[in-house]
């Protein structure tokens, strides 16, 4: 059975943004709302759909250069994830590691996958325990976006995995804060390996935003669903739709959920009342593109020097190893 480590923030943190993002203009809510168990199944759906071509690429990168990226950060015997989710990529950089270790008299190796969703975490834990059972798993359920300090004092040579392109969806000030933070929880030699969405034709943009099966439309509207449970809300979903936008000008895919009506929510559990226009919208997520230069520069400003970094063909994902 997994055995987890929980330093999840305290409850009315999830209030306190709610409250904030709902009577703000324009109104927002924060992505870390998505991953719920609904909505981590919804996110592992959308990773499936053949419009989502971000999993599907950045899985052919890790097939073939996995190996290359362990040699790199210097044969790393821990190995913590960002935002692990069920951690399904992520068994090409394990094995890859255990590999690197095997000859070793006592080879060793440590996953520490860190995440929000304790459901997805159930699921990572059970997938390297079968897969690789000689790999320590020891699974923390956390918002790493505020508390990283006790990664310094894991031993080992370590590799940070922040993929998927995770980091989009910060601003580029705050996505530069994020990596400060995790650089100064490292200590030299330590490295990290990072997931970047590349620029690329907006139509392939904004099909794998709102595929046409909908499930986009339904892990979107979820945040709506999960504040009704949780804060005793009355949304009703039918009301709102999926709004997916371009902005050239911030190179970010834009999510929104869009009022359809004039309409007035309650939510008795914040003592709050959110009035909406017909076309106001709730701003649920961004999703920065990046451009080789926009690279350099978050690493740059983040304490990190790039190493190396690897791309499938077409260029449309890279993976880039930063040395702390």
């Amino acid at each position: 059975m997994m055995s987890v480590n929980t330093a999840a923030l305290p409850l009315d943190h999830d209030a306190r943004a709610v409250r904030q993002g709902l009577s703000s203009r324009p109104k927002r809510l924060s992505p870390r709302l998505f991953y719920d168990a609904a909505g981590s199944a919804l996110f592992e759906q959308i990773t499936e759909l053949p419009e989502y071509y971000l999993t599907a690429t950045e899985q052919s990168i890790f097939e073939q250069f996995a190996p290359a990226m362990i040699h790199a950060a210097g044969e790393a015997s821990t190995i913590i994830e960002l935002g692990a989710g069920t951690a399904r990529k992520t068994m090409l950089v394990l094995r890859a590691a255990f590999d690197a270790h095997a000859a070793e008299v006592n080879p060793g190796v440590t996953f520490i996958p860190v995440d929000v969703s304790s459901s997805a975490l159930e699921v990572a834990y059970d997938r390297v325990r079968s897969e690789l059972p000689q790999i320590a798993v020891h699974p923390i359920v956390a918002d790493y976006t505020r508390r990283m300090s006790a990664l310094s004092e894991l031993p080992g040579r370590k590799l940070v995995l922040y993929i998927g392109s995770s980091i989009g969806n910060f601003e580029p000030m705050a996505a530069s804060a994020l990596l400060r933070r995790l650089r100064s929880s490292l200590n030299p030699g330590d490295s990290l390996l990072l997931g970047t969405d590349m620029r690329k034709p907006v139509d392939v943009l904004l099909r794998a935003y709102d595929d046409s099966s909908g499930v986009t439309a339904r892990f979107n509207l979820n945040v709506l669903a999960r504040i009704n449970r949780e804060f005793d809300a009355d949304f009703e979903l039918d009301r709102f739709a999926h709004l997916v936008r371009w902005s050239e000008r911030d190179s970010r895919i834009e999510m929104h959920l869009q009022s359809r009506v004039s309409q007035r929510v309650r939510i008795d559990a914040l003592d709050l009342t959110v009035e909406f226009e017909p076309g106001e919208t709730i701003h649920t997520e961004n999703s920065y593109k990046f451009t080789p230069p926009m690279l350099e520069a978050l690493a740059l400003n983040g304490g990190f020097r790039i190493e190396q970094s690897w791309s499938d063909p077409r260029e449309w994902f890279r993976l880039t190893l930063l040395r702390a």
